[in-house]
């Protein structure tokens, strides 16, 4: 997962990209990059950790141009150094193109592979890099090479290009996940989520649809469809995990969903306890909905280290453990000598969900009831969540009960399947109401390679 973002027809491109790319930080801490056009030349900066310190004293001034694009990276395919930063930026026959992506591509491998024996030569183990040597193969025009570079990639991606003159925006034909328009002033904006529309005070227009390519020039706003859309399958942890609350995700507020599924599973499993809290960040809304329905008074139990970076998202085991004992303490007043519910997004490896029963019951909790708004996640997601290997996580090799006796907790309930997607308050007619749910149930939408 990562966050994108991009501006056309701004006198300060760079900033506006670097205070979106500050709203987006939620997804992805291990680089931020941003490139700018001033019409002729392309003025890129790209650097590790936080887009603070990528960019260190005012970098971004240092970018003049009216477009830009920008990228904050959480790493599921390649290596997290410098060298796979985004944007990327390249030559070919029509000229210089950056990209930036959001995704992660399925059949990446097989067509590196493929156009390494054509005599293509990777500077990145980035899934990404595959999109710019399809693209230079296909020549220009730049909308039509990108078009037939599309069609011939599979899986999750949400992308935006750059040329000197033009911003091009992307969604693949399920729209896993997010990408939103906006306006601002006389330009335009496109950003993964709707929380980085307003904080660079962009009006909402709308959302890229599925198999959507929007060109954006001197002339206007143009719209293509690259690719027939498929069934919907936004990806169901936007919704319970990665996304900002004070998002929108298909004109669905994120902060009301999950609300909703403290509700639901409340519903699902009503317990006696004393106290309902919940994991900062994530888990806020649901306690809140939780103790709405069942009566209970809500506390902030717990208090998070703001300056500690997702564990989630950290790209090793070791990081997330030494992350939750830096990110998380308890509100021991809130908790001592009481039964406590308490609501958290998920479970993956259960590392966080034992270091935090752990933290509870040494402050005076008597009990800790664990609620879960999200399904077991039995199944590696391949679009872009680093949910590691099938093995590795904690739902694919043990039941709730022993779940609940390793991180021990008094009891562990997740919500079912039917409950989140219920709580989404999706429209869509199929089945999974437009969620990809194959970490759940093992049915991924797309080919798997």
């Amino acid at each position: 997962m990562c966050g994108i973002f991009g501006v056309f027809n701004h006198s300060q491109a760079a900033d506006i990209t670097y205070f979106g790319l500050h709203s987006l930080q939620h997804r992805g801490q291990e680089s931020a990059g941003i490139c700018v056009s001033d019409g002729k030349k392309f003025h890129t900066h790209r650097g590790t950790g936080l887009v603070t310190e990528a960019f260190g004293q005012d970098q971004q001034t240092q970018l003049p141009g009216h477009i830009g694009i920008g990228h904050v990276r959480y790493t599921t395919a390649g290596d997290s150094g410098l060298q796979n930063a985004q944007p990327l930026v390249f030559r070919y026959t029509g000229g210089r193109v950056a990209v930036a992506h959001n995704g992660n591509l399925v059949n990446a491998k097989r067509l590196r592979n493929q156009l390494e024996r054509q005599g293509s030569i990777f500077q990145t183990n980035s899934d990404t890099e595959v999109v710019p040597h399809l693209i230079a193969r296909s020549g220009p025009p730049i909308e039509q090479a990108i078009q037939d570079a599309l069609r011939m990639i599979e899986g999750a991606y949400a992308l935006l290009f750059m040329t000197e003159t033009q911003l091009l925006a992307a969604q693949d034909p399920r729209a896993f996940h997010p990408l939103a328009l906006g306006k601002l002033d006389q330009g335009w904006v496109v950003a993964s989520e709707t929380c980085a529309l307003d904080v660079c005070g962009a009006e909402f227009v709308r959302e890229i649809e599925p198999g959507e390519m929007l060109l954006i020039d001197t002339e206007g706003l143009h719209s293509q469809t690259f690719m027939e859309p498929s069934p919907r399958s936004i990806c169901s942890f936007e919704y319970i995990y990665f996304a900002r609350p004070d998002s929108e995700i298909n004109d669905i507020s994120v902060h009301n969903v999950r609300k909703e599924m403290g509700r639901q599973i409340c519903l699902e499993v009503p317990t006696e306890a004393d106290v309902v809290i919940g994991v900062p960040d994530s888990g806020l809304a649901a306690a809140i909905g939780f103790a709405e329905e069942s009566g209970l008074p809500y506390e902030m139990g717990m208090m998070k280290n703001r300056y500690v970076g997702r564990t989630f998202i950290q790209p090793n085991q070791e990081l997330r453990r030494k992350g939750v004992r830096m990110k998380l303490s308890v509100v021991r007043k809130a908790v001592e000598g009481k039964r406590v519910i308490l609501v958290d997004d998920s479970i993956v490896r259960g590392t966080t969900s034992g270091r935090i029963v752990e933290i509870l019951k040494a402050a005076g909790a008597t009990e800790v009831h664990m609620r879960v708004t999200s399904p077991p996640i039995m199944h590696p997601c391949l679009y872009g969540i680093d949910t590691a290997r099938r093995m590795e996580l904690i739902s694919a090799t043990q039941t709730p009960e022993e779940i609940c006796q390793k991180i021990g907790a008094d009891s562990l309930h997740f919500i079912s399947v039917e409950g989140m997607i219920v709580a989404t308050g999706r429209k869509d007619v199929s089945a999974n109401r437009g969620h990809c749910l194959a970490c759940f149930d093992g049915n991924y939408p797309t080919p798997t390679c």
